[in-house]
C-alpha cells in the first residue's frame, strides 16, 4: 500500500491508559535530564554513542538507502567522555539507515564512536521537536501557535544548558543575526505545524516514547517515537515530526522504514499492528501517511535480520567497505575514509578470520 498525502487530520484519538505502562515498555526521560539529544529530531535511542540520535536522522538514512537525494543526515554527537569499544547489541531506525548507506560509516559511528559536528539544521529539529512536546504540557484550549513561538526560547536555552557544545554554532555570529534568523525559521516550523493538526483535539497517550524489543535470534531494537495517539476503540497512530520536506513519491518507501521499524517495535511488546503511521512535513506543510497490515512488519523484520546478520559479519571480521554516494560530501570522516585518502583508526575490537561466501554489506534488496 502506498503512502498518501492528507491535507487533514485523522479523527482525535480520546486520551485512554498509558499503553506503557505495562512492564515492557518504558517512556524516554528529559533530554535535559539524560543523554543529549542531536538532529532535527528529538532522537532515537542510539547504540554504540549512547548518545540521542535524531528521528529526522533515520528518514533521512533511510531515504538515502533507497536512493533519494537529501539534506546532510544529522549525526549524534560523540560522548564527552570516551568508553571502551564494544561489539553492537542492538538497532535503531538511524544506525540501520547509517549501514545500508555506507557501512564504514556505521564503524565510525557505532564503533569508533568517531566526534561529529552540531548542524544548524539538525539542531534547529531538536528544537522544534521539543517545543511540539511541552506544548502539550498545556490544557487543550491554550495549545496555540503564539504559545508555541513562546516556548521556543526558552526551550532554546534548556538545549544550550545541556549541550555545551552547541555553542559553537553561533560563535562567529557577534551581533546575533545570524541567531536571531534560526530562531525565526525555527519559529515558522512550529508555526506551520498549526496548519496540519489541530493540537486542541489532541491528547496524545505518549510523547518522546522510548520502546525496545528483541528479536528472537536477532537484534535489540530500540527507538524513540515522537507521538503516539490511542483511540479509544484501541487503535494506535504513530506519529513522526519532520522538519525537512517530503521526500518525491518515487522514495516515499525509503521515507516510510522508520516508521514501519516503529511498528515492527510496538507489534513486538503488545501483540498489535498499529492502525496508521503519520509523517508530519513541517518543512513543505504536508502530512503523508500509511496504514500497515502484519505482512509489512513481518518483510520489515525478516530485513533487519538479514541487516543485523551483515553487520554481525562485518563486526566479527573487521571489513567495513565505503559505499561512495553524494551524501559522502556532507560527511565528517573523510580525513578517515579511504575514498578521499584517509586511514581509519586501528580497528578496536578483536578480528577473526573471514571466511569464504561472508554476508555482503551495503544496500539492502527488496523487501
Amino acid at each position: 500500500m502506498a503512502a498518501s498525502a492528507a491535507a487533514t487530520e485523522a479523527p482525535a484519538p480520546a486520551a485512554v491508559p498509558n499503553p506503557s505502562s505495562a512492564p515492557d515498555a518504558t517512556v524516554a526521560p528529559s533530554p535535559s535530564a539524560t543523554e543529549a539529544t542531536t538532529g532535527t529530531g528529538t532522537g532515537e535511542a542510539a547504540e554504540g554513542t549512547e548518545t540521542g540520535e535524531t528521528a529526522d536522522s533515520a528518514g533521512s538514512a533511510a531515504t538515502a538507502a533507497a536512493g533519494a537525494p537529501t539534506e546532510a543526515t544529522p549525526v549524534p554527537t560523540a560522548p564527552s567522555v570516551p568508553r571502551p569499544a564494544a561489539a553492537p547489541t542492538s538497532l535503531s531506525p538511524s544506525r540501520a539507515g547509517d549501514f545500508m548507506q555506507c557501512p564504514l560509516l556505521y564503524r565510525f559511528r557505532v564503533i569508533d564512536r568517531l566526534p561529529e559536528k552540531p548542524s544548524e539544521a539538525a539542531t534547529r529539529g531538536t528544537l522544534v521537536h521539543a517545543v511540539l512536546e511541552r506544548l502539550f504540557d498545556a490544557p487543550a484550549g491554550e495549545r496555540t501557535a503564539p504559545r508555541a513561538r513562546a516556548l521556543v526560547p526558552g526551550q532554546w536555552d534548556r538545549l544550550r544548558e545541556s549541550r555545551p557544545e552547541l555553542a559553537e554554532l553561533f560563535a562567529d555570529d557577534p551581533d546575533g543575526q545570524r541567531l536571531a534568523r534560526w530562531l525565526g525559521e525555527a519559529e515558522r516550523l512550529v508555526e506551520r505545524w498549526f496548519t496540519l493538526e489541530d493540537p486542541t483535539r489532541l491528547e496524545p497517550a505518549e510523547r518522546e516514547l522510548f520502546v525496545e524489543a528483541e528479536l528472537e535470534s536477532g537484534p535489540r531494537l530500540r527507538g524513540i517515537i515522537d507521538r503516539v495517539d490511542v483511540a479509544p476503540t484501541g487503535e494506535v497512530r504513530i506519529v513522526d515530526y519532520k522538519t525537512g520536506k517530503a521526500p518525491r513519491p518515487e522514495y516515499a518507501e525509503g521515507a516510510l522504514f522508520q516508521m514501519k521499524f516503529y511498528a515492527l517495535v510496538v507489534w513486538r511488546l503488545k501483540g498489535v499492528v498499529p492502525r496508521r503511521l503519520q509523517l508530519v512535513y513541517l518543512g513543505s506543510g504536508e502530512v503523508r501517511t500509511y496504514d500497515p497490515v502484519l505482512a509489512d512488519l513481518e518483510r520489515v523484520e525478516r530485513r533487519l535480520r538479514a541487516l543485523w546478520d551483515a553487520i554481525c559479519e562485518a563486526t566479527e571480521s573487521g571489513e567495513w567497505r565505503p559505499r561512495p554516494t553524494k551524501l559522502c560530501g556532507w560527511c565528517d570522516h573523510q580525513a578517515h575514509c579511504p575514498e578521499f585518502g584517509g586511514t581509519p583508526p586501528p580497528y578496536p575490537l578483536p578480528v577473526r578470520a573471514r571466511e569464504s561466501g561472508g554476508v555482503p554489506q551495503g544496500r539492502m534488496g527488496a523487501d
